[in-house]
């Protein structure tokens, strides 16, 4: 029997690309169970949560305490931003916590990129080589605004090569079936992914269905970036895994990391 007052295990997800990545980057994304929060942030029976959302109505200590675990997970403390749903790509070196950005970039070993997502697709972003890396946040609109297609060109920036190759990690988000949109989202999309609409599924008198991931394929596309795994996760059916904002409103955060291994 199991102690009902045990502090469910910590759990964690790896992306399944190892037979593509460079060595030298690793990743990972935290889970619902295993950290110290409660309620509509604990794990599926409402204790031990890892919930990471600074901004989501949690007890602060109990983020700081889930932000401290995710630490022990990765090399150095992660880089945290405060998320806005926007297109602002930041340099993970030199970013701060209270810096209002979607997606950072790395080019130094041991510099951890995060985004924190519940329901919106995380990207992780690997040059060829190991020689950068970058976390993107892409709800709706930052993927109407060309969040990907702007990480990608300041990581080409960055390096200095316009040519730089890149693979492309699509996480556990909400799925296709689930994710009910109307004609003002997919009007946003068109805007920037001029074939948008093969993403989505008339449900009648105005509603659709998208996904995400087609979305993702399409920015990335415009971009050269054609090496892509793809998550088989969908955040809002799988309540034991994952935190889901549309399905249960009050929520927590995952935390989906990246970095390059120091030598």
């Amino acid at each position: 029997m199991i102690d009902d007052m045990s502090k469910p295990a910590l759990e964690i997800l790896q992306p399944d690309w190892n037979d593509i990545k460079p060595e030298c980057v690793d990743a990972l994304m935290t889970l619902r169970a295993g950290g110290v929060s409660s309620g509509p942030y604990g794990d599926k029976n409402g204790v031990g949560g890892f919930n990471v959302g600074a901004y989501t109505g949690d007890v602060s200590f109990c983020v700081k305490m889930n932000r401290q675990l995710a630490a022990q997970l990765v090399p150095e403390d992660p880089v945290w931003l405060k998320q806005v749903h926007g297109t602002t790509v930041v340099d993970a070196e030199t970013a701060t916590p209270e810096m209002q950005a979607d997606a950072s970039t790395s080019l130094t070993p041991g510099v951890i990129c995060v985004v924190q997502v519940a329901d919106c697709l995380p990207v992780l972003l690997a040059e060829k080589n190991g020689k950068a890396v970058a976390a993107v946040h892409c709800g709706w609109r930052s993927l109407a605004g060309g969040i990907i297609q702007k990480t990608v060109n300041r990581l080409r920036e960055r390096l200095e090569n316009p040519q730089a190759e890149f693979i492309a990690w699509l996480g556990p988000r909400i799925g296709e079936k689930d994710f009910e949109t109307g004609e003002d989202v997919l009007e946003a999309m068109k805007a920037t992914l001029p074939q948008a609409g093969e993403a989505f599924s008339s449900q009648g008198e105005g509603k659709y269905t998208a996904s995400l991931t087609k979305l993702a394929r399409m920015a990335l596309a415009q971009v050269n970036v054609d090496t892509i795994v793809e998550a088989n996760h969908s955040t809002y059916a799988n309540p034991d895994l994952f935190y889901s904002y549309r399905r249960d409103g009050q929520t927590g955060r995952h935390a989906v990391m990246i970095w390059i291994k120091e030598s």
